[in-house]
């Protein structure tokens, strides 16, 4: 019957007769339906904000982490967000380690640093310390201090406090340069007068901003430093040095964290005051985690005191702990590129990070069945 069929239909369609019936048929002929284009899978990616002033090729971001311990997962987010617009823009990425204070530096978190870095796929155009600059920075002090923009002051530390809080000059402001110029060099010596004093630049201490209240820029710390030694008494503040730093390196866009916001204008000041290029300063939200502890200082605590294994601890929000408890670098990868660089500030919960790390792995985890032998699986016939 089918073979019948077929012969027939074939003999319709081959017959000249059947021309009309044919074109008839062809008026209301559709095209094969196309398939509906697939969905887009939609990716699990924050939004980023667009770099103000940034170009192709011209955008040039830092991460300046400090060599006094491990990497935890708000370091991370710090450098991959870097990473980022470095990737978008086709720009450079600076990895500046800030080795300011002699009394933190540590060249084994150096070395940890680099290596987290690395396990976390960030490779850097250039690897850079602020101890590169601080025959720079002394001379861009100095430059204050001649000009009469900064002043030597030995107020104590308590008193110093009390009056940026109420916002009293200090009896040193007004200083003439030579005498500040001469206790600048006790200070660079490590005199006993010299260990007493500290560099304050002036700005406003009538600012209803603390941070613009004559912030202190150098100070004298007679220590050793991890790669210059005892060569100098006297280093610079990470306030001060960020924006020095950050202009002579061609830095375009500054990013940090909103809790730097209040000293937005400090870094600006400085600029300024010295002539500098200005980058520009991209603020968005830190990472905080629900009932966790995110702080180095306090972290360092844990450690010192032997309450945990170590740095690597798996109840620690270090990049190793993480890990070690089972996290995957993709999966960390994928959770902090889903946080963007917005600017509002969000308590992240922990099930939230282990659900991308779920994503990552069940694809590859072998799913294995099992019947137990000594139980009849089927209902006796």
């Amino acid at each position: 019957m089918q073979k019948q069929f077929s012969t027939l239909f074939n003999t319709i369609v081959e017959d000249r007769r059947f021309a009309s019936a044919h074109a008839l048929v062809g008026k209301f002929a559709t095209s094969t339906p196309s398939k509906p284009p697939a969905k887009e899978k939609q990716k699990d990616e924050g939004k980023f904000v667009e770099l103000p002033g940034a170009e192709k090729g011209k955008v040039v971001v830092r991460f300046p982490p400090e060599a006094s311990g491990y990497l935890h997962i708000g370091h991370a987010k710090a450098a991959l967000l870097n990473q980022y617009y470095q990737q978008a823009f086709e720009g450079q990425l600076i990895m500046r380690f800030d080795d300011t204070n002699p009394a933190k530096e540590n060249a084994h978190f150096e070395k940890v640093i680099k290596e987290d870095l690395a396990m976390l796929n960030i490779i850097p155009d250039r690897w850079t310390h602020s101890s590169d600059h601080f025959e720079l920075l002394l001379q861009m002090c100095e430059k204050l201090l001649r000009e009469g923009k900064a002043y030597v002051d030995d107020t104590d530390t308590e008193t110093m406090r009390k009056e940026r809080e109420e916002r009293v000059e200090s009896k040193n402001r007004s200083t003439p340069p030579e005498t500040n110029l001469a206790l600048w060099e006790e200070m660079k010596k490590g005199t006993e007068k010299g260990k007493q004093c500290c560099v304050r630049i002036k700005i406003d201490m009538q600012s209803n901003n603390g941070a613009m209240r004559d912030p202190t820029i150098y100070r004298c710390k007679p220590e050793e430093h991890v790669r210059t030694g005892m060569k100098y008494k006297v280093y610079p503040t990470y306030d001060f040095t960020c924006p020095i730093v950050d202009s002579i390196e061609g830095v375009t866009h500054a990013l940090r964290t909103t809790e730097y916001h209040d000293r937005d204008d400090q870094y600006y000041f400085i600029c300024d005051a010295l002539g500098l290029r200005k980058p520009y300063i991209w603020s968005y939200a830190r990472l905080n985690m629900t009932n966790t502890v995110m702080s180095k200082r306090k972290l360092t605590w844990f450690v010192d005191e032997g309450l945990v294994e170590g740095w690597d601890d798996p109840r620690f929000p270090t990049v190793r702990g993480v890990m070690r408890r089972g996290m995957t670098v993709e999966g960390l990868r994928q959770f902090i590129v889903a946080q963007g660089g917005s600017r509002s500030v969000v308590m992240m919960e922990w099930d939230k990070i282990w659900s991308f790390n779920k994503k990552v792995i069940d694809p590859i985890a072998p799913s294995i069945k099992a019947l137990d032998s000594s139980r009849n699986q089927l209902p006796p016939s």
